[in-house]
């Protein structure tokens, strides 16, 4: 759970920088999905009687100094009373540089000790780590080179402040050379280590000479190289804070002055407003810096805290074709037409699966797009980092943006031509948008019509008017045959007619199950509002009397845990998945997926809350409290979590809050930010015309 994630929006840097539980998380260079740093915070001691860790033993406070820049600020203030350290983060558009402004305050005239304490993960992990002091410049210095996706990356960085490190040693996690482990014996850096013997998990500290109240710069360069790493940091710190900050936020400026103005539907209330800025930001900020397009679903890596950072994991820091689309449609609401471009460009140009290729337990078609891919897309990526399995919503989702967007030349009309031929021979039964059971499902249907609705007007702008033809004839027959496929008469809640979430023989009324960790259950027993997608789309008009239907009954199914629907004494109104996920935390002790032998539950989805708000305002009605249901979901950072908790509050989790999963999630910022667009239009601003033209005419 991120609570800041900041890059700059113009220059050449290629640094991300994260904020977790009040210290500094993954940095990312040079590509959105390699992080180089487990975390790093200070130590603060008194020489004689304690030693702390800023992450444990302050409160955090999170705020932005610029509200139109990820520039966020976070004061950390002791719990002891004694001392309270505030960091500012930007990074430099002109450097790959993270750059940090500290000031240290000694809250009761004591005299402490300040260590900067960092723990590297090369090149996307910990495990086989160098690590050094260069006298010459004051820095520490780390390196690794890993292979990581069909060719060597190495990376080094350089650490160093504004005041010089009065000390300073490398060393092993939880060796005797690990300066935490010294401090904790000595009060003091009684071990100190210009260098190690050889790779391994290392650490790195510096001690800072503080007064009672001293500010000073911390500047974190990366670089292919010693030279290159040590210039960045050094010509950032020349340069100084105020410099640097200047044009992180210049940058930032620029890409706001060709947006539209936050819509009227945000900007009576401050949270809600805030929560647009960073979404609409926060989408921009995941594009990565050398592969035009390709934005990284989140940051983040689901229950982190649990994972082990010896090697590359790779989390949300992947492109999903889904979740691309629906970051994009979040940037056209704000007015960015270029980056959304981009993105289709990298689905067609990187991640179009051209000749068959191998995934993690399946081999992907001609035709076909991969669960995700690195942001290089799927050339250099193992079978691994393309997973499994393939979903062809994604495909579709492909050729709506390539429509929306006006990526319609006949280049890129051969790859589309090739796609909807693959969906039109191989759907409409596909693995589902939760990428845990396959089958016929409403909310991949409706992307699929969608996809070869959009093909065959693609097709005919290139004068293929057979293949138009044949793919709206398939559209047309699958729309048809939706409700026969998915749509049950007999099932367990409300009025027992409803859509099912996925049905794998396309008969509602039978007996098959799904089985998840607690048990197997009739498919037409097991619900989402997936079905919701037929209205957004264009498949289906709003007052549709089966999608109507539908709403009372799955808002109501119950899983022993909680219903599907769940609203908040304060009236903000949120959805699981569906009945019987497990996807989420224990209810004993908070412990996180996977659930490693005991019962875990999903927890509440804001983004759900968008869906239903876009369903609400199609029909004429209000959509106000999903936006501010998803507003209030935000956490301190203003981004939107994945999950929040969905019971009353236990030791780890509140209510409505985030919990462990990830934050943010960038599908869900650009539900948001939709939403918030589409409230002061109207109407849905992503309903694709030339869908809800063809079938709602």
């Amino acid at each position: 759970d991120k609570s800041a994630v900041g890059t700059t929006a113009r220059g050449t840097s290629k640094v991300w920088y994260t904020v977790a539980n009040g210290i500094t998380s993954e940095v990312f260079y040079p590509r959105a999905d390699v992080p180089n740093m487990q975390d790093m915070q200070y130590v603060v001691t008194d020489g004689s009687s304690f030693v702390d860790l800023e992450r444990d033993a302050t409160t955090h406070v999170v705020s932005m100094p610029d509200a139109q820049a990820l520039e966020y600020t976070v004061t950390n203030t002791a719990k002891s009373g004694k001392y309270k350290i505030t960091n500012t983060y930007v990074t430099d558009p002109n450097r790959d540089t993270l750059v940090i402004n500290t000031r240290f305050q000694s809250l009761d005239g004591g005299k402490y000790q300040l260590y900067l304490l960092a723990n590297p993960s090369m090149a996307g992990g910990g495990a086989h780590d160098n690590a050094w002091f260069d006298s010459s410049s004051g820095a520490l210095l780390a390196s690794d080179t890993q292979t990581l996706f069909g060719s060597p990356l190495a990376v080094t960085s350089a650490l160093r402040v504004s005041t010089g490190f009065s000390a300073h040693d490398n060393g092993y996690s939880g060796a005797a050379s690990d300066c935490l482990v010294d401090l904790r014996a000595h009060k003091s850096l009684a071990n100190q280590f210009d260098g190690i013997s050889g790779p391994g998990n290392v650490v790195q500290c510096g001690q800072i000479p503080v007064s009672t109240d001293t500010t000073f710069t911390v500047s974190l360069g990366y670089g292919s190289d010693t030279a290159s790493a040590l210039s960045a940091s050094g010509g950032s710190l020349s340069d100084g804070f105020g410099t640097v900050e200047s044009g992180f936020r210049s940058g930032w400026q620029g890409y706001w002055s060709g947006l539209k103005q936050p819509p009227a539907s945000v900007t009576g209330n401050q949270r809600e407003l805030s929560s647009y800025d960073v979404a609409v930001m926060e989408l921009h900020a995941a594009e990565d810096k050398t592969n035009p397009g390709a934005s990284v679903a989140g940051f983040a890596t689901p229950w982190g805290d649990d994972v082990n950072g010896d090697n590359l994991n790779d989390g949300y820091h992947r492109v999903w074709g889904r979740d691309l689309y629906e970051q994009a449609t979040g940037l056209l609401a704000a007015g960015d037409t270029a980056q959304p471009l981009r993105m289709a460009k990298f689905l067609w140009d990187k991640q179009f699966i051209a000749t068959s290729t191998p995934g993690d337990g399946t081999t992907y078609p001609p035709g076909s797009f991969p669960r995700y891919s690195p942001v290089s897309g799927v050339s250099g990526a193992s079978a691994q980092q393309l997973g499994c399995c393939e979903q062809l919503d994604q495909d579709s989702y492909a050729i709506v943006l390539a429509k929306l967007t006006g990526l319609t030349d006949s280049g890129t009309y051969a790859k589309i031509k090739q796609t909807a031929n693959h969906i039109q021979s191989t759907g409409p039964k596909t693995t589902e948008r939760w990428e845990e059971q396959s089958g016929a499902s409403p909310s991949s249907i409706a992307a699929e019509i969608a996809g070869l609705t959009s093909a065959a007007s693609i097709a005919t702008s290139n004068g293929d008017s057979a293949s138009a033809k044949s793919w709206q004839a398939t559209a047309d027959s699958w729309r048809s045959s939706l409700a026969s496929w998915t749509y049950t008469t007999s099932g367990y809640w409300g009025e027992h007619q409803y859509y099912e979430r996925v049905d794998s023989d396309q008969n509602p009324n039978d007996t098959d199950q799904l089985c998840f960790q607690e048990g197997c259950y009739y498919q037409h027993d097991v619900v989402d509002m997936g079905f919701l997608e037929l209205v957004r789309l264009g498949v289906e008009p709003a007052t549709d009397a089966n999608v109507a239907a539908s709403i009372a009954p799955t808002e109501s199914a119950f899983d022993g845990n909680s219903s599907v629907k769940v609203t908040l004494s304060n009236g903000d109104v949120y959805f699981h998945r569906y009945n019987h996920d497990n996807y989420g935390e224990s209810n004993a002790n908070c412990s996180g997926w996977p659930a490693n032998g005991s019962q875990r539950f999903g927890r509440l989805w804001p983004v759900l809350s968008g869906e239903r708000g876009e369903y609400e305002l199609a029909n004429g009605r209000s959509a106000n409290v999903y936006l501010r249901s998803m507003a209030d979901a935000t956490n301190d950072g203003f981004f939107v979590p994945e999950q929040i908790w969905d019971r009353s509050d236990v030791s780890c989790y509140s209510l409505g809050r985030p919990t462990g999963s990830a934050a943010p999630l960038n599908w869900a910022e650009g539900q948001y930010v939709r939403l918030a667009q589409s409230i002061s239009a109207g109407h849905n601003v992503d309903t694709p015309q030339v869908v809800s033209r063809h079938y709602q005419h």
